[in-house]
């Protein structure tokens, strides 16, 4: 005799961890709004910095007392955008994961406590760096030494994150820029940096007084000035992925290229820094 037999319904499919971190982002969620709001306060402190500067005549060392917050304003306002427009390409499942999370939460929490003690510094009108004069200024030193190198470390993970992630929306060109140029960032950033903290000066050699620098910058023209290995430095991560970005662009994609051209950045960097060992200016006018 026959018998009907009713099967039982499948239990439902539990997401996958893409699906889930998908969800996050829709919802609002993750890590990518978190860097646009980075940006976005980096850009309000440093236009608060601006109008303080107009406000506020008083000088250090020659300069307004509110130029150096301004100026780190600005390099986070740049740091944070490019990781924005990075992780808008990466795929959900890198973007919200526990590295990337985790990594962006100590980098936050760098720059709130630098941009803090910078501006409270000039606030008083003293020195934030290099200023070790009294036990409390030595720790902040030491603790924005600490600050810095954190930063840079969460540059090279997410290039390294970004490298990995097979389902990041890159070209092969863009792909190779952004791995190698925060690569090179966080490695040039640490040599360059690092020597620079322990100098006790931007500067290799004593410049005179009311010596020239270049504008706008105030690099010195007299002196070594370890300031632009410095910016060449960080900078390798804006620079190699929009080289990645436009050969990807004009079709000539080629490994070759992208690590020719990290290579001679890096060598130019280094060249750079060698030069302000040797108490060379970058320019002598």
């Amino acid at each position: 005799m026959n018998t009907l037999t009713i099967a039982a319904p499948r239990p439902a499919s539990r997401p996958d961890a893409t699906a889930t971190a998908a969800a996050r982002v829709q919802g609002g969620a993750g890590t990518l709004p978190t860097l646009w709001a980075l940006t976005g306060f980096s850009l309000a402190l440093l236009l608060g910095f601006a109008a303080a500067a107009a406000l506020d005549a008083r000088t250090l060392d020659g300069s307004n007392v509110w130029l150096k917050p301004a100026k780190f304003a600005l390099s986070f306002v740049v740091l944070y955008a490019t990781l924005a427009l990075v992780a808008e390409r990466l795929s959900a499942a890198v973007r919200d994961g526990r590295a990337m999370r985790v990594t962006l939460a100590v980098m936050t929490l760098a720059t709130a406590g630098e941009m803090a003690y910078i501006a409270a510094q000039a606030g008083r009108g003293v020195h934030s760096h290099f200023s070790v004069h009294t036990p409390f200024t030595a720790l902040m030193y030491t603790l924005m030494g600490i600050g810095a190198v954190a930063l840079v470390f969460g540059i090279g993970v997410v290039g390294a994150l970004a490298w990995r992630d097979r389902a990041a929306r890159f070209g092969p060109a863009l792909r190779l820029g952004v791995g190698l140029g925060f690569g090179l960032s966080a490695l040039l950033t640490l040599v360059v940096a690092g020597y620079l903290g322990g100098n006790g000066s931007h500067f290799v050699g004593t410049p005179s007084p009311g010596a020239a620098t270049l504008p706008l910058l105030g690099w010195s023209l007299e002196v070594g000035d370890l300031r632009p290995a410095h910016f060449l430095a960080l900078h390798a991560m804006q620079v190699l992925p929009l080289l990645g970005l436009w050969l990807d662009r004009r079709g000539h994609a080629s490994p070759r290229r992208m690590v020719a051209a990290a290579a001679v950045y890096a060598g130019v960097t280094a060249a750079v820094f060698v030069q302000a060992l040797l108490g060379l200016p970058l320019l002598r006018l």
